[in-house]
Order: structure tokens, then C-alpha cells, then sequence
């Protein structure tokens, strides 16, 4: 039993290793299918560029989006933003926003950047894209020293419709591929020096020593965790208090429930301050001895979702 504990909290401890593992394998999975299933590269001077670009580019661009879409950071921030603009740079502190910001698009930017990488390690979407670029620099880089049939036919060498020899195909090819993964080994390189000096420099700058800058981190984690726990329980009760009201044709009983004011005060984004010793949001909240802790009798919810604001 100790063993499975000490195993348990080994997976917990390295469950982002383990997300962005998962994230890798998915990435590979996917470009292998888009490489032998979708893809076909029309191989004519005026399609290859665009075709093999769209690609290339096309799904790293749609899982930017889908990263930006699925980022609770995002959205806690942009919710309401409309009518508050002062929710995006609470205190005034814009730089804090645009840290955040940064901090945000470059974790959307982790999947695409896979997807890049291991795209251009294969090659074939690359391949296909500057096969297809009529620039004199790109052709005589490729057939110099060669004949004008090489000129002619670059554009079908990812295909087999080519009319040079097979060697000379080979050796076209062999030469895109290698600076296909030589980009995208500059693609993993520079992402991870990135990576580094991002780190670093957060690091540097940060105004807590590690073991409390570790603590914050086991702290918000532990933090969302519970709070989706109480979201469903309290929903729940709630539900479970309405329709007994409406089933059972009764008044409902009193149900404490946190204010307006309340929620859009958890919900602001935390930046931490040496002089408080709060690591959320919510902690300061609670803490406050001058919040108003007046509940509301009933939960109410904006006009786009049917029910009216009291």
C-alpha cells in the first residue's frame, strides 16, 4: 500500500511532465496521419508553396487557438472586461498585465510549437512547400551546377511523376529533408533556450525564495482542486433545494450563497505582494476584515442566460 502511495504521488508531482508527454505523442500521432492520409502534394509550381505551407501552418495556428480557448487564465482575466476594463489591469499595473498576457500566449504556444517541430522533422510538408517557390535564389541553390530539366522538374521532385533520374531525385530530396529538420531542430532549440531564459529571468525577479514560490504553486493547485470539489457540492444542494421547492410546491429554504461583489473579487488576478501574506485571490478575500459578507438570497446570473438581474 506504501508503494502505491509513494507511486500515486510520483505521477501527481510530475502530472505536467506527463501532460506534455501525452501532448508530444498526440502531435506525433496526429502529423503521421495528416502525412500519409490527408496530404497530397499537388506537385506543380503554382500550388506546392501554398499546399505544403498550408500544412505546415494550418494546424499549428488552430491548436494556438484551441490553446488560447481552453486556458482558464485567459478567460478569468477577459470575462467582463467589456464593461470593467479596470479587470484587465487591476491597481493600474498594465506591465503585470502584459506579463500575464505573454505568460499566457506562451503557454498556448507549446503544442504548436510540437507541431512544428515534428513537422519539420519529417519533412514532407516542407518539402512540398519550397519545392513550388519560383525564386532564383531557392532554384539555383538547389540545381546549381545542374541542368535546366532540374529547374523545370523541382516542383514534382516530393512526387514520382518527375522526369529527372532517380538519383538526382534522391539527391533533391535528401537536401530538402535535411534543411527541413535542420529548421526544426532550430525550432526545438531556440523554443527551449527560450524556455530557460523565461525561467530564469521569472526566477530572478521572483520576490519569494524557492520553497515559498514552491509552496504558492502546491497551494493554487490545491486551491482549484477543492474549489471544484465545493462548486459541485454547492450546486448540487442548490439544484436539490430548487426542484424539491418546485416538486414539493413549497417556498425554499434559505440558501447562503456569496454575492456579486464577492465573486468578482475572487475572481480578479492575484499578484503577490511581500508585504501580504496571501497566495490568492480568495485568501485575501476571506482575510479581509472590512469584506462584506453579506450573502445573497438567491444566486442571479447575467441576461444572456435567460434570467433576470435582481
Amino acid at each position: 500500500m506504501d508503494n502505491f502511495q509513494t507511486v500515486l504521488r510520483f505521477f501527481m508531482n510530475q502530472k505536467a511532465t506527463i501532460g506534455y508527454s501525452f501532448m508530444a505523442l498526440l502531435t506525433i500521432g496526429g502529423e503521421r496521419v495528416f502525412s500519409m492520409v490527408s496530404f497530397q502534394c499537388p506537385c506543380n509550381h503554382d500550388q506546392n508553396f501554398a499546399y505544403g505551407l498550408t500544412f505546415l501552418l494550418g494546424p499549428a495556428a488552430v491548436l494556438l487557438v484551441l490553446g488560447l480557448f481552453f486556458s482558464t487564465r485567459l478567460w478569468r482575466l477577459y470575462t467582463g472586461c467589456c464593461l470593467n476594463p479596470m479587470k484587465l489591469c487591476p491597481r493600474g499595473n498594465c506591465f503585470s498585465c502584459l506579463r500575464v498576457f505573454l505568460s499566457i500566449f506562451t503557454g498556448a504556444c507549446v503544442a504548436p510549437i510540437m507541431w512544428l517541430s515534428v513537422a519539420l522533422l519529417n519533412g514532407t510538408f516542407y518539402e512540398c512547400a519550397v519545392s513550388g517557390l519560383n525564386d532564383n535564389v531557392v532554384v539555383d541553390l538547389f540545381c546549381k551546377n545542374k541542368t535546366m530539366t532540374c529547374r523545370e522538374e523541382l516542383a514534382r521532385v516530393p512526387c514520382d511523376r518527375s522526369k529527372l533520374s532517380s538519383a538526382e531525385r534522391m539527391e533533391l530530396l535528401l537536401m530538402l529533408r535535411a534543411q527541413s529538420q535542420i529548421l526544426g531542430w532550430c525550432v526545438i532549440i531556440i523554443s527551449a533556450i527560450t524556455g530557460l531564459l523565461g525561467t530564469c529571468y521569472k526566477n530572478c525577479r521572483s520576490k519569494v525564495s524557492y520553497l515559498q514560490l514552491t509552496f504558492w504553486k502546491r497551494y493554487i493547485e490545491k486551491e482549484k482542486e477543492r474549489f471544484d470539489t465545493f462548486a459541485v457540492d454547492y450546486a448540487t444542494k442548490l439544484a436539490e433545494r430548487n426542484l424539491q421547492s418546485f416538486f414539493e410546491n413549497k417556498n425554499p429554504d434559505q440558501f447562503p450563497f456569496p454575492n456579486h461583489k464577492a465573486w468578482e473579487e475572487i475572481s480578479a488576478h492575484y499578484t503577490f505582494s511581500s508585504s501580504e501574506q496571501y497566495y490568492s485571490t480568495l485568501q485575501r478575500y476571506v482575510e479581509r476584515a472590512d469584506r462584506d459578507s453579506t450573502p445573497e438570497k438567491s444566486p442571479v446570473l447575467e441576461m444572456d442566460y435567460g434570467i433576470e438581474m435582481s
